[in-house]
């Protein structure tokens, strides 16, 4: 499982460093795409398959699943490390993200995300002042802490 927050910076080449608990946990080879609230998404080679069985089973008939398919797979990519323990991140998708320095690298469960560190800061502070809200509206997926 991936968790904790970690601050990393991109260098002009687009090479970052993925925390070695993150990195041995990914594998050899990963894959990279655009994930949700303008950060992107890793996934180790397992979870990402699970994520295209699912993906694979929505209608083709619905617009909303043929577009979030596209943006979904039209951004993967697949990374591996190199000699210094660096992923180099594609150009589209240091752009989607905004990463061009300052990074945090999160662990969420089964990926790991990659976010602009100011564009976290704001998520962060705005998903703070409605955690307890966001807790309540779990109870209705039949979760509780």
């Amino acid at each position: 499982m991936f968790m904790g927050e970690y601050q990393h910076s991109i260098d002009d080449k687009g090479r970052i460093i993925i925390p070695a608990k993150f990195r041995e946990l990914l594998g050899t080879s990963f894959v990279a795409t655009r994930g949700l609230d303008s950060c992107l998404f890793v996934y180790p080679m397992d979870e990402w398959e699970i994520m295209e069985q699912k993906l694979k089973k929505l209608s083709l008939m619905k617009s909303d699943a043929r577009a979030f398919s596209r943006f979904f797979f039209s951004g993967a990519t697949e990374c591996m490390w190199d000699k210094q323990g660096r992923v180099n991140l594609p150009g589209n998708l240091r752009q989607y993200a905004k990463l061009d320095k300052d990074c945090i690298i999160l662990g969420v469960s089964n990926r790991v995300e990659i976010w602009n560190k100011e564009l976290w800061e704001q998520y962060f502070e705005q998903s703070e002042e409605s955690f307890n809200e966001i807790a309540e509206k779990l109870v209705d997926f039949n979760f509780d802490l």
